[in-house]
């Protein structure tokens, strides 16, 4: 089984681990993508009125536009401390034992928009980017990773469950994955997408699947798995499952 997550704006600062090494990254089928990328953001970084257009974001962020220019030479930590906020919050790793943690390590994955897909113990630096910067003079992140990113997705075995928000969805459809819409029941009995819930409830449901002894190889496998976490889910398509909250 595999858990495809988010990345997240957030970024825990620092590290301990050396400079990042991308021929030490998962999935190596994407190392020619990660390393034209890099490039471009790092010499688009140096020009700050630019950058600020292109990774789209205010003046107050400079100094992790600054940080993108030593993108090779930062400390690194694992992806799964260097990334934050909601969905990590309850994905919560910190807590997992020893053997949760080794099982999470095989079963999770976070889609990423400058390194494409890595594990929870890839050694990455703290970055400023996402899926709608626009790093190149023409074209999208997303398009920069969908010929690569299909070609590992089409390889991939097993159950796949697809936690990836519309923007990272965009880089590429993971043939038969699992999808998974979080709504939040009002008391009107209508139901709706509120953000906070959906990535917390993402993060309860990554944590589940990842510490689970269950070998789970389907959707029904997945279903059990989030009830017996105490999650309200029901199957609503062949491929497709929705978690109520509220």
């Amino acid at each position: 089984m595999l858990v495809l997550l988010p990345p997240s704006e957030t970024k825990a600062a620092g590290g301990n681990g050396p400079p990042l090494d991308l021929a030490t990254l998962s999935f190596p089928e994407l190392h020619s993508a990660r390393e034209s990328l890099l490039h471009t953001v790092i010499e688009l970084c140096r020009d700050l009125p630019a950058a600020r257009i292109r990774v789209g974001v205010p003046a107050s962020l400079d100094p992790e536009l600054i940080g993108n220019t030593r993108l090779r030479s930062a400390a690194t930590l694992p992806a799964i401390r260097r990334y934050t906020g909601v969905l990590y919050d309850a994905l919560d790793a910190g807590t997992m034992t020893r053997s949760e943690t080794a099982r999470a390590a095989e079963r999770l994955a976070v889609a990423s928009a400058l390194f494409g897909l890595i594990r929870p113990a890839d050694r990455i630096p703290g970055y400023r980017l996402s899926a709608g910067s626009r790093p190149f003079a023409t074209g999208t992140i997303a398009a920069h990773w969908r010929e690569s990113f299909g070609q590992l997705a089409a390889g991939l075995e097993g159950a796949v469950v697809d936690l990836r928000s519309g923007a990272y969805s965009a880089f590429g459809a993971i043939p038969g994955a699992i999808a998974v819409r979080v709504v939040t029941e009002m008391p009107s009995g209508q139901r709706q997408i509120v953000s906070h819930f959906n990535k917390h409830t993402k993060g309860l449901l990554a944590r589940a699947l990842a510490v689970t002894r269950a070998e789970v190889t389907d959707l029904p496998g997945v279903l059990r798995v989030a009830r017996r976490a105490g999650l309200r889910v029901e199957r609503s398509g062949p491929a497709s499952i929705e978690i109520v909250t509220g």
